[in-house]
């Protein structure tokens, strides 16, 4: 089976990608992943604070993103307690390009302009195929205008596309109350792909020791609804690559995105609990279902559930909500 596929204009082999996470902070387990059949990787995350490294300024990142809950300072990590600097991460997109065949793309993860402009020029001259930015924003000021709010996505698409030429990914949540509308000013910002969706990892309570406390849980199968829903609802509408982040744990998530128009899905969780090797079973069950569907290609079937194919588009609107409250009865 012919497993090729294009995402923000890069050549892949595969349409399954190692999302940002700490797998990819070793250059060994990045080959060991081009070895199991992996796309592309999108190296784990530099973050701005890592940037912003003065105190002053590093203070003010904190401020801006932690107004919801007094105790939600504890969530942003000492400096000292990032995997990795600066200088380290670029040797890192160095040592990577070097070491594999397959794209490398970075992931930057912050909020304001200034954090990303001149690092994502040393991110492109250190080798890196691609940019993955991870605009991690919680709008908790009530003084703050869904307009503002949308501006400062733009302002960072446009003020990093003007830096750099390599492919540039952008990593949105699904919380815009126009989405459509919000995707096509991202593409035309300068997003040469948009990731769907970024999981803002919202704080728990432990109510006997009365606080606030953050923990890790891995993203299941079931909720890939959302992103399908959207991935179906703006293939072939806009010029620009779409990927699936969330709820990938085999062959059949990854099937289920490219039916609704994805060029990639992305997976993280489902090698944190498998192995890397992982991948491998899910290239195998992909094929097999290929086999039996009659497909040889994955341009044979990309999209052919996505609302402009299908016969039936309000499967995706109104109707279908009614549809389905009916056929609860």
């Amino acid at each position: 089976m012919d497993f090729r596929t294009k995402y923000m204009g890069l050549d892949l082999n595969s349409p399954i990608i190692v999302s940002a996470s700490t797998l990819s902070e070793e250059t060994h387990r990045i080959a060991e992943m081009e070895d199991a059949g992996a796309g592309a990787v999108v190296l784990f995350s530099l973050f701005e604070e890592q940037i912003r490294s003065e105190a002053a300024k590093y203070a003010s990142v904190k401020t801006a993103t932690t107004n919801i809950f007094a105790e939600a300072s504890g969530y942003f990590p000492d400096l000292d307690e990032y995997a990795a600097g600066t200088d380290e991460y670029l040797e890192k997109i160095f040592q990577a390009r070097n070491r594999v065949d397959m794209p490398i793309i970075a992931s930057l993860n912050g909020i304001t302009t200034e954090g990303w402009i001149e690092y994502s020029r040393q991110i492109e001259q250190a080798g890196a195929n691609g940019i993955e930015i991870n605009i991690f924003f919680i709008p908790g000021d009530m003084n703050l205008s869904p307009s503002e709010v949308e501006h400062r996505y733009l302002n960072i698409i446009t003020e990093v596309r003007n830096s750099v030429n390599i492919p540039l990914a952008v990593k949105i949540n699904p919380y815009f109350s126009a989405m459509g509308n919000m995707a096509q000013r991202m593409q035309k910002a300068g997003a040469d792909a948009l990731v769907l969706f970024n999981r803002f990892y919202q704080p728990d309570f432990d109510i006997h020791e009365l606080k606030v406390v953050s923990n890790l849980q891995y993203s299941e199968s079931s909720e890939i609804r959302l992103p399908l829903l959207w991935i179906a609802m703006l293939y072939g509408r806009l010029p620009i690559s779409l990927a699936a982040t969330t709820g990938v744990q085999s062959a059949t998530e990854v099937i289920k995105y490219l039916l609704a128009g994805a060029d990639v899905a992305m997976t993280a969780s489902a090698l944190y609990k498998n192995g890397i090797g992982y991948l491998r079973t899910m290239h195998t069950e992909m094929e097999a279902w290929m086999g039996r569907m009659g497909f040889e290609r994955i341009s044979d079937f990309k999209g052919i559930l996505s609302q402009q194919h299908i016969p039936d588009p309000t499967a995706f609107e109104r109707a279908n909500y009614i549809k389905i409250l009916q056929s609860n009865r």
